[in-house]
């Protein structure tokens, strides 16, 4: 490994008993347990994930379960920004998608437990109390007997599968920007109020993936046809009621006194009274904020780690890899007689990130490991290395095969590359990023700037508003030149080339590769857990031959949340945006 710390700054600035809890059935039982399997060797599918929490938290300062439970008070995290809408199926941010796990339920979650990893969590009950299948293809869904929050027009009443029906309706409706996702979904169907069955149009190992993932189903009561505004209000049968949202100003929620989860001491969660989002743009401006004690909790920038622990031993952390995949994606490179329409271009693109280098900017990677503490340098593939072993491939190992050298940095290879494509040095082409997304993600969108130009491109940067501009259109596809974002981190790793690379919103190159599709097809339906890493290998061989998408290191490395002494109930972390249901109801204050 290159220790190349510094230098770009310088140049610029198991549950297992979750899925047996949910009533699969027999034939059901073989796709769940594909589902939380995670060792290349295993054999038991029952046996506990080898990707443990262990392997990235920082355990001497994970705070215990504790017996002594303090009721009250209020949970506070900043948000950064405000959300483009409240409406769940209006787009596909990340903002709106979290938020709306607060108040609106889906009929599985994610199941945490105290020091658990998000990549350990596996689907369980939610709305849905069972689900049970006999072929994989009809899948049978009882809902819990539960009533929504006592907000008018819905005023407390029982939740229906009629609701249910509803919002798959919602998710499954041509304007909303995913619903190509569902697509397998082919029937929808009621036989009561407490029943919901679906078809689908083939056996699915990953159906309770689907309906556990926070981008997909979140379940609103039918007057939100009229009866409210889902853009502006939120109402459904979650922990959180919210109270306020004002933009630029922040949320206000009151735990639900009537939601169906149990805490520890017998009582309804959560165990805080009150959850409060406030609005603070800049991390300078939340850290100062989580010093004064004002906020719960933080993800700390890599390089405040070392000496926050110092300065101040009675914080708690989780240090963590995450799911989360950055990579550069092109305008339209099928289509376009742009210089990016060639495969080597984008391989030598490819070829100009110094990926270490770019990890150790990003979290510090290189001072972390030399003080200790865990830290990941594994890099990230079209599925994200956070994955590890279960479905991810290495770019560095030789069943990478000959493909795996398009992600090693390479700046004379790189420009031969261009060479033999015809651009001269100083091609000018738009490089486009938000400002939105903080930590490890801007230092690294700027270090690409001076990578781009040491193998002879010029790079013209436009750093784009994400609520009005990154979201609603470069995200979509519509732009021209290459961008540099973050791609949602799917609780199932098949969504990476379904998403990416099927008819939706989330092609962000709008590729259209029928090999890409065959492969994206039989990892969906196969229920062999080798076969089906078989596959999810060969199609990640098969984008870094062609890097319709070239992967970053934003999202790679290990990342730090700490938690003030007083919070208690032993920290966890879900996949996804869940927080709000998944990690923060379970906290309770000692204060």
């Amino acid at each position: 490994m290159t220790d190349t710390r510094n230098y770009w700054t310088r140049q610029r600035v198991s549950r297992r008993t979750a899925l047996r809890g949910a009533g699969v059935g027999i034939a059901g039982l073989t796709g769940a347990a594909l589902i939380g399997c995670s060792s290349s060797n295993e054999s038991d599918s029952t046996a506990a994930p080898t990707a443990t929490a262990a392997a990235t938290k920082v355990p001497d300062t994970l705070t215990p379960e504790s017996s002594s439970i303090k009721r009250g008070g209020t949970w506070r995290v900043a948000n950064a920004d405000d959300p483009p809408t409240l409406y769940p199926y209006g787009n596909l941010s990340f903002e709106t998608k979290s938020i709306g796990t607060y108040v609106y339920q889906r009929l599985f979650k994610r199941e945490t437990f105290a020091g658990s990893d998000g990549g350990e969590t596996l689907p369980g009950p939610d709305l849905a109390i069972s689900a049970e299948t006999d072929d994989g293809a009809t899948w049978t869904l009882k809902i819990r007997d539960q009533n929504f929050q006592n907000v008018a027009p819905v005023n407390g009443r029982k939740i229906t599968s009629e609701d249910v029906l509803f919002s798959v309706g919602l998710l499954k409706a041509s304007e909303t920007p995913n619903s190509t996702e569902v697509d397998n979904w082919i029937n929808f169907e009621a036989p009561d109020d407490n029943t919901i069955v679906f078809t689908l149009d083939r056996p699915s190992p990953t159906f309770l993936e689907q309906i556990a993932d926070t981008n997909l189903l979140q379940i609103l009561p039918v007057e939100a046809d009229g009866g409210f505004n889902p853009a502006i209000s939120m109402i459904g049968g979650g922990p959180w009621i919210m109270q306020e949202y004002q933009p630029s100003v922040g949320f206000e929620f009151d735990a639900n006194p009537d939601y169906y989860e149990i805490g520890e001491d017998g009582k309804p969660l959560p165990y805080t009274d009150h959850l409060s989002r406030p609005i603070i743009p800049g991390y300078a401006n939340q850290l100062t904020q989580f010093l004064a004690g004002n906020l719960a909790s933080l993800e700390i920038n890599s390089n405040d780690v070392i000496d926050l622990r110092r300065i101040n031993p009675d914080l708690q952390w989780l240090g963590q890899a995450s799911q989360l995949m950055s990579m550069f994606y092109w305008s339209n490179p099928q289509t376009t007689a742009a210089a990016w329409a060639d495969d080597r271009f984008r391989k030598a693109v490819s070829m100009s990130l110094d990926r270490d280098g770019l990890t150790d900017l990003g979290y510090n990677a290189f001072a972390l490991r030399d003080a200790g503490l865990p830290t990941n340098l594994d890099w990230n593939n079209v599925i994200p290395a956070g994955w590890g072993s279960r479905w991810w491939l290495n770019p560095q190992s030789a069943a990478h095969g000959e493909s795996g050298k398009f992600f090693n940095y390479d700046v004379a290879e790189a420009k031969k590359m261009l060479a033999a494509t015809g651009v001269e040095d100083g091609y000018s082409i738009p490089y486009i990023y938000t400002g939105r997304y903080g930590g490890a993600f801007q230092p690294i969108a700027e270090a690409h700037i001076n990578m781009l130009e040491q193998i002879g491109l010029a790079p013209q940067t436009d750093v784009q508003s994400y609520s009005s501009t990154y979201i609603t259109q470069t995200f979509r596809g519509e732009f021209e030149g290459m961008a540099f974002g973050y791609e949602t981190p799917f609780p199932e790793a098949g969504s990476y080339f379904k998403r990416l690379f099927g008819e939706d919103s989330s092609n962000h190159s709008n590729i259209s590769d029928p090999r890409m599709d065959a492969l994206s097809d039989a990892q969906a339906i196969e229920l062999d857990k080798e076969k089906r890493r078989a596959i999810m290998h060969e199609a990640q061989i098969l984008n870094a031959e062609n890097m319709w998408y070239a992967p970053s290191q934003a999202g790679a490395g290990t990342s730090y949340t700490a938690y003030q002494k007083l919070v208690q109930g032993g920290i966890r972390n879900t996949m996804g945006y869940g927080a709000g249901v998944e990690e923060y109801i379970w906290y309770w204050l000692d204060s």
